[in-house]
């Protein structure tokens, strides 16, 4: 009975020490899977990873985060140097084209429509103007680097592929070949020419470098506009509430505004909408052979050439820009937020110190006329230069009254059917279809 008492007692434990075991041993899943979480005194993360990304104007960004043992947090709280981002900026200057073979990967239509530019070419054709324009580009870097959202986009640092000094051996004819890309300028007005406004888009100015003296009565369309910011600028100057530091940004606004008031007031300009120009970057248009506003070019793309001036002057550090006359000749689809040619397959032909002065209205015949002459100079081109044709609408015919003798209504030419690419239709004042314009008087600059 001993025995078997004892039996009966000793599997009692056994069986209780066997339970308790099997309370304390964890479930195999959890035995399995040894990744533990790091404390948060671990700091992985954080050190030597490089993350990778891109700005919006196309900087690509290589981001790292370093940790470095330090004193104590109030201690480091204090210490500038504790917690540092170092900028820097690394970026590729590009090589200028030199060679007409060059020149033809980019535009390979250009040797044949221009045979005589190869014989332009020197054997160090570049100009300085090319080193010129991108020490600008990089002084700007370098001044906006603390402000990452003003640095100049990767599109706009190498938006230049050349930049030539050319001269024709047997003419001397001398020109300046750029090749770039093609932004859109819809700036400039003339009420003499048209008394209606193109539209206001984020940069827009109504005033372009290119301008004479006005010849008309007729307001300028933004004149109005204009005077009423300055009236509103003018009044909140005057208010005793202004603090002094925003009376400082007011004087500013207001000798900005009154001088645009007065230009309005005295002056046409062209309108990008309509006439066919070149914007010459402010870094080319200094120098004594540098070209300037005024003088003649040609734009040349696929297998067309374009024959143009230079209208305006544009920032020192961009290249490539065209009035959204020439823009929508070559792509229909172009405005001013969307470039027709974003590739930098667009060549520039710029003829210095070709510009007929006085300033007047552009005469479209006179240019195409001056332009093939220039052309003419270089060895001539094997396609007819681009025909400009006018579109600004003629002013309205007066209605005639009763006490007016009837006489037949004049129309258009049999011959002149309606364009659906006329850029600004008016109903004529009879209610009758739109027409295509004719080209207007007011076109030509005056004797």
């Amino acid at each position: 009975m001993l025995v078997l008492f004892g039996a009966i007692f000793a599997a009692i434990v056994y069986r209780w020490i066997s339970l308790e075991r099997l309370q304390h041993v964890p479930p195999p899943e959890v035995i399995v899977t040894p990744s533990p979480e790091p404390t948060r005194f671990r700091s992985p993360i954080i050190t030597g990873k490089l993350d990778t990304a891109k700005l919006f104007n196309g900087v690509t960004v290589h981001a790292k985060v370093e940790t470095h043992s330090g004193a104590d947090a109030t201690t480091e709280r204090v210490d500038p140097e504790s917690y540092v981002l170092d900028l820097k900026l690394q970026a590729r200057l590009p090589s200028p084209n030199k060679t007409i073979e060059e020149l033809a990967k980019v535009s390979p239509q250009l040797p044949a429509l221009l045979p005589g530019l190869a014989a332009m070419l020197t054997p160090d054709p570049v100009s300085p103007l090319f080193a010129q324009l991108y020490e600008t580009k990089v002084k700007g870097l370098r001044d906006n680097l603390v402000h990452l959202d003003e640095l100049l986009s990767r599109h706009n640092f190498f938006d230049c592929q050349t930049v030539l000094q050319l001269q024709h051996p047997q003419s001397h004819r001398k020109a300046l070949l750029l090749q770039a890309d093609m932004d859109v300028d819809a700036d400039g007005s003339d009420a003499d020419r048209m008394p209606i406004g193109t539209g206001v888009t984020t940069n827009f100015k109504p005033f372009t470098s290119y301008r004479w003296p006005k010849k008309g009565a007729a307001p300028n369309p933004y004149l109005p506009a204009t005077e009423d910011r300055l009236k509103k600028v003018e009044a909140e100057y005057g208010l005793k509430a202004t603090t002094p530091e925003r009376k400082r940004e007011f004087r500013t606004a207001l000798t900005q505004l009154r001088d645009e008031v007065t230009t309005l007031k005295k002056f046409s300009f062209l309108i990008g909408a309509t006439d066919p120009y070149i914007v010459l970057a402010g870094a080319f248009a200094h120098g004594k052979d540098a070209p300037k506003v005024g003088d003649y070019a040609l734009v040349i793309f696929a297998d067309a050439v374009y024959p143009a001036i230079v209208g305006d002057i544009g920032p020192n550090d961009r290249v490539g820009e065209a009035s959204l006359r020439i823009a929508k000749q070559i792509n229909a689809l172009s405005t001013p937020y969307n470039r027709p040619v974003s590739d930098l397959k667009v060549t520039y032909l710029i003829f210095p110190e070709t510009a007929d002065k006085p300033f007047g209205p552009p005469d479209l015949d006179k240019i195409q006329a001056r332009c093939q002459k220039l052309v003419d100079e270089i060895g001539g081109a094997t396609v007819p230069l681009h025909h400009w044709e006018n579109i600004i609408p003629p002013p309205p015919t007066p209605t005639a009254t009763a006490t007016v003798s009837p006489s037949p209504v004049i129309s258009a030419s049999p011959g002149v059917s309606p364009s659906p690419t006329f850029a600004f239709p008016i109903a004529s004042p009879s209610g009758s279809p739109m027409l295509a314009p004719t080209r207007s008087p007011l076109a030509k600059p005056t004797p």
